[in-house]
C-alpha cells in the first residue's frame, strides 16, 4: 500500500485540474495514490480522469458523488482513504516539486510519535513567493491554533494528517441547501488532542481562482450561514483568548441573523460575549448585505 494519499475535490475543474495532474506526474517518489472526489461536475472531468487512469502514469482513484461542497469532499476523502498519511490539493492548485519526498523524509522522524497528528508546511505562489510568512525557526511543535494566534504566523498553510487521527472525529455537517463549512472546524478539534510537526517547505503551490472560496468570503458567508454559525460556536467555544472569542462571536450574530435564528443568544456557547458582540454583529450582517446586494 502506498503511503500517501493525496485528495483532491472537484466541482467543474476540469479546465485546470491538468495541473495538479502533471505536478503528481513529475514527483521523483510515486509513494502516493490521487484520490479525486468528483463533487458532482457537469462538465468533462469523469472523461478527463479516466483518460489519466489509462495513461497509468500514477496511481489514481476516481469517486463521483452529488455536489456537496468542499466540506463535503472532505467527507468523502477521509472515507475512502487508507494509506497512514493524507494530504488536501485543492483543484484550482497542484504539488510543489519534489513535495511527496519532502513530506515522507519529515515523517520519518515523527512516525512512532503518537502525540503528532502530521505535518504542516509551506504554500507558495506560481512565481515561488510563499504565501505570507514562514514559520518561525526552532519551534518543534505546534498547533494549527498556536500557529496563528501565538506564532503570528501569516498566509494559508498546508496540513498533512495521519489518517486514523483525523478518522477519529465526526465528518462536517451537511446542511440542505448549503455547500460550505469552514474546514477549520475539524482542524481546531485536532488541535485540542494532537501537535504537528512544522516544516519550512512548499508542498502546495496555489492560484486563488475567481470561482474559488477565498475570492468570494462574503458572498459564502450570505449563502451558507448555518455552516458558518456552526464554525464559529465551535471556535468561541475552543478558542483561548478573549479577542478571538470576541470575534467569532460578532460573525455568529451575523450569520444567525441571515437564518433568522431568534434562539441564537440562547444556542451560543458564549452568551455573555455574543451578547456584547450583537451591535457589531448586526453591522456585519448590514455590511454584508450591502456588499452582495448585486448577487442576491
Amino acid at each position: 500500500m502506498k503511503t500517501i494519499t493525496v485528495f483532491t475535490p472537484t466541482y467543474n475543474r476540469a479546465y485546470c485540474l491538468h495541473k495538479c495532474y502533471e505536478s503528481l506526474v513529475k514527483q521523483s517518489s510515486q509513494d502516493f495514490k490521487w484520490l479525486i472526489i468528483d463533487d458532482g461536475s457537469s462538465d468533462n472531468t469523469k472523461e478527463l480522469v479516466a483518460s489519466w487512469i489509462k495513461e497509468d502514469k500514477i496511481d489514481i482513484q476516481y469517486h463521483y458523488q452529488k455536489n456537496l461542497g468542499m466540506h463535503g469532499g472532505h467527507n468523502a476523502a477521509y472515507r475512502l482513504i487508507e494509506t497512514t498519511l493524507n494530504v488536501c490539493i485543492d483543484s484550482d492548485d497542484f504539488m510543489g516539486e519534489e513535495a511527496i519526498q519532502k513530506i515522507l523524509d519529515a515523517w520519518e522522524s515523527i512516525k512512532d510519535k503518537s502525540e503528532y497528528a502530521g505535518l504542516v508546511g509551506l504554500d507558495a505562489d506560481e512565481s515561488g513567493a510563499i504565501i505570507g510568512t514562514k514559520i518561525p525557526e526552532g519551534i518543534k511543535e505546534t498547533t494549527m491554533y498556536e500557529l496563528y494566534n501565538t506564532h503570528k504566523v501569516l498566509g494559508d498553510k498546508k496540513l498533512v494528517y495521519r489518517t486514523e487521527v483525523v478518522k477519529k472525529y465526526p465528518p462536517y455537517p451537511i446542511f440542505e441547501g448549503e455547500r460550505f463549512v469552514p474546514l477549520g472546524y475539524l482542524y481546531q478539534l485536532i488541535d485540542q488532542d494532537y501537535k504537528l510537526l512544522p516544516i519550512n517547505e512548499v508542498f502546495c503551490v496555489v492560484e486563488y481562482m475567481e470561482d474559488g472560496s477565498s475570492m468570494n468570503m462574503l458572498k459564502q458567508y450570505r449563502r451558507h450561514p448555518r455552516g458558518f454559525a456552526f464554525s464559529r460556536k465551535s471556535r468561541m467555544q475552543l478558542a483561548t483568548g478573549f479577542k478571538d472569542k470576541f470575534k467569532n462571536a460578532i460573525h455568529y450574530v451575523s450569520s444567525s441573523l441571515f437564518i433568522k435564528n431568534g434562539a441564537f443568544l440562547k444556542e451560543s456557547p458564549k452568551k455573555l460575549i455574543t451578547f456584547f458582540a450583537i451591535p457589531l454583529g448586526v453591522l456585519l450582517h448590514l455590511y454584508i448585505r450591502f456588499k452582495t446586494k448585486n448577487d442576491f
